[in-house]
């Protein structure tokens, strides 16, 4: 794996420290360091410290002279972390709300990165190779504001002074899409470093695919600042766990090791050697001890872990949260702002006028603007080695546009329309050939299973693994980490160029809710492939039926939950989900059998609900709705109701139904018809649609799938049963019309659903330019009209 050139003149100079280490330890071996001095760097760079610059050893009359000129950057760069540290606190000072500590600790890692360490360009946050930068400890987002203001992204000064408040871009924990220049949404401590693996995933892959010799396209490294808390996250552990395995030598984390949380000490709760764990997940681990000063330390750490491409690396810095305050190194300047005293105390401590605020110094502002402009020379370069890609690879060059477009391969909606079914199957059967079909033709389809490919049926044919050995694979053994699955997945699709699947039971879906909602938050459109979808799984009982999943996932929001009923809606679901690069989809499957339904269409699963049969004989006096494998029951009970016309739906999305124009929807639930619901999952939902709901309302239990049906009442005998205790219901009075809300209306769930960050912040720009006399006339003309509306119906009786 090529490293970049400019890193690549580097390597002299740090094979040169290592020779010489390893000439000291021939000749005297490792002496136990004095108490304080442990480290992992090479025993030159620590000798060179103990020595210090004024030893007469060192002593030349050329080397004064490069020591004046390295004494003056120095002082630079010490200004440049003190600023940095002086602007996060103004931001939370501001703000009254916030968390200054561990940008203040974290910030001469912050610097080395940014200034030259880590390829970027703020001209163009979204280059394809650039370094992927994370911060885990989302909290500490001042911290990546102030870089991002500094290097010259498009975040202003006026944007920092908005932090926190209503509309602006910089939030109060990271938000991909409303910031340029954050990758991942972080926050939920462990998400980040976890969304950092998928990310080193999503380089290794592409790298191994597009990469040929002579042109390193994709070879960019990730950096991660995370802290004690993302540590502490079992997500972490598992996400670590399986970036050891896979050598993702790419990948460098930071470890904020500054022994502070919310509660005080970290001794309170956590006693482990962190370092010992990722030395056994195959980590190579460097130790800081000077995270606080010695930014030399931090660059040969960093110099190290970029050398060894066969390991990730966790550089363990020790630092002092909240650094220069007078509360330093205690948890009282974690979450709340230092005070106004205290930060003018820190500013004079730094050298900055404690009277001014957000005021960049210009010596500051060049040296980051100059990094920021290296970056973008480099973005440049990179150009130009693509332009020569085109012409020696012009095939790839062209796969390699197409996905950097995000556009879908010709062909794919047609190649899954030519599937035929001839036989009832499991709808994770269908699922398995509509996958294998899509995944022939759409080759950016990357994923796999927590361990239970044979159930899932995610396996696709001639799918190789993707290993430490073959990054080129694209089927990934998540191993049994349904919540870092899922976290990968999103450091997968927010890296671009791919979209990732993962699959597990519905029932597991719980362990990975965390990140399947940071998906939904992101507008990060993974595939959730959710098999075992009811108690119709049968004899592994109730703790592997999901009763409450549905109701968990339909409340999420910009989250398609589809749940097929037959193999025509599987297709459908899955170019649902395929069209929608910006939403989430878990496409919810049958252990058992089902039945062809005559009347399935694939292209109506897009409408979220549709009419599978229409009542003989007039209007409908029944409509009986479901989703999944009930639909077939349904389906059954329709000759058992002799002399009622009887309209059977089939609702694969209610998010998609919600969407729909009210007239389509009182076609699909014509006003005043009594509507009987069934799905072999909780009821709680339902009472949007239904009169009356066949569903759970307690755990399942261990038994032949049949047997549990029955015992639940999920059969047509039953189905007959309540549909005609409905109609005596409201023999001598109209059902209600459930849909006749007025916040029933068209788009509110599609609007949520597509509505990326750009789009948001467009909004919210374009009302904060329109006057105030405007908006106000807007509201009045609303009130205007609603005062003019006949008076309404009497509100429906729902229960």
């Amino acid at each position: 794996r090529a490293r970049r050139g400019d890193r690549a003149r580097d390597a002299p100079t740090f094979a040169l420290r290592s020779a010489m280490d390893r000439v000291l330890q021939y000749n005297f071996g490792y002496l136990p360091p004095r108490a304080g001095l442990a480290s992992d760097l090479p025993l030159s760079h620590l000798a060179a410290e103990i020595l210090g610059p004024r030893s007469k050893k060192m002593k030349t009359a050329a080397g004064a002279d490069a020591r004046n000129g390295a004494g003056q950057k120095a002082a630079l760069e010490r200004r440049c972390v003190n600023y940095v540290r002086v602007l996060s606190a103004e931001m939370v000072q501001a703000a009254n709300s916030g968390h200054p500590g561990a940008p203040m600790g974290c910030a001469p890692m912050a610097h080395v990165l940014w200034s030259g360490v880590m390829s970027y360009d703020p001209a163009d946050p979204e280059w394809i190779n650039r370094d992927r930068f994370v911060l885990s400890n989302g909290h500490a987002c001042a911290l990546l504001y102030s870089m991002l203001h500094l290097t010259g992204y498009g975040v202003s000064i006026d944007d920092l002074k908005q932090f926190r408040q209503l509309d602006s871009i910089t939030p109060g924990h990271p938000e991909n899409g409303v910031t340029p220049g954050v990758e991942v949404s972080t926050g939920p401590l462990g998400q980040g470093i976890s969304n950092g693996v998928g990310l080193a995933m999503a380089q290794a892959h592409l790298g191994a695919t597009f990469n040929r010799e002579g042109f390193s396209l994709i070879d960019n490294f990730t950096y991660v600042i995370c802290g004690d808390g993302c540590m502490q996250e079992g997500i972490s552990s598992e996400a670590c766990s399986l970036a050891g395995h896979l050598q993702l030598g790419r990948l460098i984390v930071l470890y904020d090791d500054n022994k502070i949380q919310i509660d005080g000490a970290t001794s309170l709760a956590f006693s482990e050697d962190v370092g010992k764990r990722y030395e056994a997940y195959g980590w190579q681990v460097i130790t800081v001890h000077d995270g606080d000063n010695s930014l030399e330390s931090l660059r040969i750490a960093i110099e190290r872990a970029q050398s060894d491409l066969y390991r990730p690396t966790l550089l363990r810095i020790s630092t002092t949260i909240g650094f220069g305050s007078a509360k330093q190194g205690t948890a009282g300047v974690h979450g709340a702002p230092l005070g106004h005293a205290d930060l003018a105390t820190l500013k004079s401590s730094f050298g900055f006028d404690e009277a001014q605020f957000f005021a960049v110094p210009s010596d500051v502002q060049a040296a980051y603007r100059a990094a920021g402009a290296a970056g973008t020379a480099k973005h440049a370069s990179w150009k130009a080695l693509l332009g020569e890609y085109a012409a020696a690879h012009p095939a790839l060059a062209a796969e390699f546009e197409r996905r950097r477009a995000g556009e879908l391969p010709a062909g794919w909606r047609e190649a899954l329309a030519s599937l035929e079914w001839d036989k009832p199957l499991a709808t994770r059967q269908s699922s398995q050939l509509v996958l294998n079909k899509l995944c022939e033709v759409v080759p950016e389809l990357v994923g796999g299973s927590a361990d239970l490919t044979p159930s899932n049926l995610t396996k696709f044919k001639g799918a190789a693994d993707f290993q430490a050995a073959s990054p080129e694979g694209r089927y990934i053994r998540f191993g049994v980490r349904e919540h870092a699955m899922a976290a990968l997945c999103n450091g997968m699709h927010a890296y671009g160029m791919l979209r990732p699947f993962c699959a597990t039971f519905l029932n597991f879906f719980g362990y990975a809710a965390g990140a399947v909602r940071v998906s939904a938050l992101s507008h990060f459109g993974v595939l959730y492939i959710a098999t075992h979808d009811s108690i119709g799984l049968g004899e592994d009982g109730p703790t592997h039926q999901p009763v409450e999943a549905l109701v968990n996932l339909r409340a999420t929001p910009n989250l398609l939950t589809l749940r097929p009923a037959d193999a025509n809606e599987v297709v459908g679901a899955y170019m649902v989900a395929m069209e929608r690069p910006k939403t989430p989809a878990v496409i919810a499957l049958s252990r058992q059998g089902c039945a062809n339904l005559a009347g399935s269409r694939a292209e109506a699963v897009a409408r979220g609900a549709y009419v599978l049969r229409q009542a003989a004989g007039g209007p409908p006096q029944l409509v009986l709705v479901g989703t999944g494998s009930e639909v077939q029951t349904l389906e059954q009970a329709v000759p058992l109701l002799e002399g009622v016309r009887v309209q059977l739906v089939s609702m694969p999305c209610c998010e998609l139904f919600d969407s729909q124009p009210r007239e389509y929807k009182h076609e699909v639930l014509p006003p005043g018809v009594p509507v009987l619901a069934m799905e072999a999952l909780a009821a709680e939902g339902w009472c949007k649609y239904a009169h009356s709901v066949i569903g759970m309302r307690s755990f399942g239990c261990s038994a032949p799938a049949k047997e549990v049906q029955k015992r639940f009442g999920f059969t047509a005998d039953n189905a007959a049963l309540r549909a005609r205790e409905l109609l005596r219901h409201y023999a001598n009075k109209p059902a209600p019309d459930l849909l006749d809300r007025p916040d029933n209306y068209r788009g509110r769930r599609a609007h949520a659903a597509g509505a990326g960050g750009a789009e948001r912040r467009q909004r919210h720009a374009a009302v904060a330019a329109r006057p105030r006399s405007e908006v106000g006339a807007s509201a009045l003309l609303r009130n205007a009209a609603r005062a003019q509306r006949s008076s309404p119906p009497p509100l429906p009786i729902l229960w």
